[in-house]
């Protein structure tokens, strides 16, 4: 049965949405996505102001006001460094469960181990977890045993050292650090809307989170920065470009990395994330080529589809930031995890203070009994 996606009101005065379409279903103060005007505001502030704020000073604005306790950046820092060191111990000796299944499976199973019981920095264990078991997980995948964690450093640089063995650049780390700021939170997404439903239950902060990363391992949603790179891989060269994209356009196919459903105009989250990747050395070239991808497609699709904007979206430059700072495409969803937990367990506490069961209505379209 085919539903469709336009706003019906029924003669009762109940309103339907496939997708839930313009639908309000919570007040936040946590972030505002205006996809008219490209515009994404986190607390007061505009992303392109966030951009190059650390990781923690951004933890220190979402959570303000909605923990028990206003930590400062630094405070933060210094107490995301010992959760990540009691994660880790937390997590060795399960490690052996995780072979046979994806990155995501397992970053879901690690994160089963830490308990619903509310304490006071319960949301800063969250966010420490991941990316511990993020690069475990990822130097498991290639035979590796996992790094303990320095607890002296800075959560993005801590990361990039747990994934790789040894402390990384000051560009690598500044890249990844603007990704996980870039995508700490971003309205009322499918996960973020996953996590929020959960949380109203009071199932607790950490069964609400697991609900957002099991949303976020759909394709139609965290997804998709690997098959940007897919795509560059089958393109293979400069005069290949244009008739590979225009193949694929003939063939119906989507152009990954290109359009958004919210934004009508370009996702000023990619513009953040071309303004890091550039700064990266790029000895092979792949960004470079990259670029010139981007063109070609803006312009076909400009060209193919005048009255629907399709401009480049976060999926894009995500792909090669993450293939740029060393992190294996399969452990995309799992980096993504790490950004977004900071928004996850932010709109956790913000749920916790509205203290009210999020149950909408459905419309029932079967057979009524004789």
């Amino acid at each position: 049965m085919n539903i469709p996606l336009k706003t019906l009101e029924s003669p009762a005065g109940d309103v339907f949405a496939a997708g839930l379409e313009g639908i309000v279903a919570a007040e936040t103060v946590l972030s505002h996505v205006d996809g008219a005007a490209g515009r994404l505001v986190l607390r007061g502030h505009q992303l392109e102001q966030l951009a190059d704020w650390s990781f923690e000073a951004v933890l220190a604005l979402l959570w303000r006001d909605l923990a028990r306790e206003n930590l400062d950046e630094t405070q933060i820092r210094l107490r995301l460094g010992a959760a990540r060191v009691v994660a880790f111990e937390r997590m060795t000796s399960a490690l052996p469960a995780l072979d046979g299944l994806s990155q995501v499976e397992a970053l879901r199973l690690l994160l089963s181990l830490l308990p619903d019981v509310e304490t006071e920095c319960h949301h800063l264990v969250a966010v420490a977890s991941v990316p511990v078991f993020a690069a475990a997980i990822a130097r498991r995948g290639r035979g590796l045993d996992p790094v303990r964690p320095d607890a002296s450093l800075g959560a993005a640089a801590d990361f990039l050292r747990m994934l790789h063995g040894a402390e990384q650049g000051p560009e690598k780390v500044r890249a990844l650090e603007t990704y996980l700021v870039t995508v700490a939170d971003h309205g009322l997404n499918a996960s973020t809307f996953a996590t929020r439903v959960i949380a109203s239950t009071q199932a607790g902060l950490f069964s609400s989170v697991i609900g957002g990363l099991c949303a976020l391992k759909g394709p139609l949603h965290g997804g998709a920065p690997g098959p940007v790179l897919d795509m560059l891989d089958a393109i293979r060269s400069e005069e290949n470009i244009a008739p590979w994209l225009t193949e694929a356009l003939d063939r119906g196919e989507r152009l990954m990395g290109f359009g958004h459903r919210i934004y009508r105009v370009r996702d000023p989250r990619a513009d953040a994330l071309k303004r890091a990747v550039s700064a990266l050395r790029d000895t092979g070239g792949r960004i470079g080529f990259a670029e010139k991808v981007e063109a070609q497609a803006l312009a076909l699709l400009a060209e193919r589809k005048p009255l629907r904007p399709l401009q480049t979206n976060v999926e894009f430059y995500t792909a090669l930031l993450l293939e740029a700072v060393g992190f294996p495409r399969e452990s995309f969803t799992n980096v993504f995890a790490a950004g977004r937990m900071a928004g996850w367990t932010a709109h956790v506490l913000e749920q916790d203070r509205v203290g009210r069961l999020i149950r909408p209505q459905s419309r029932y379209v079967g057979r009524m009994p004789a």
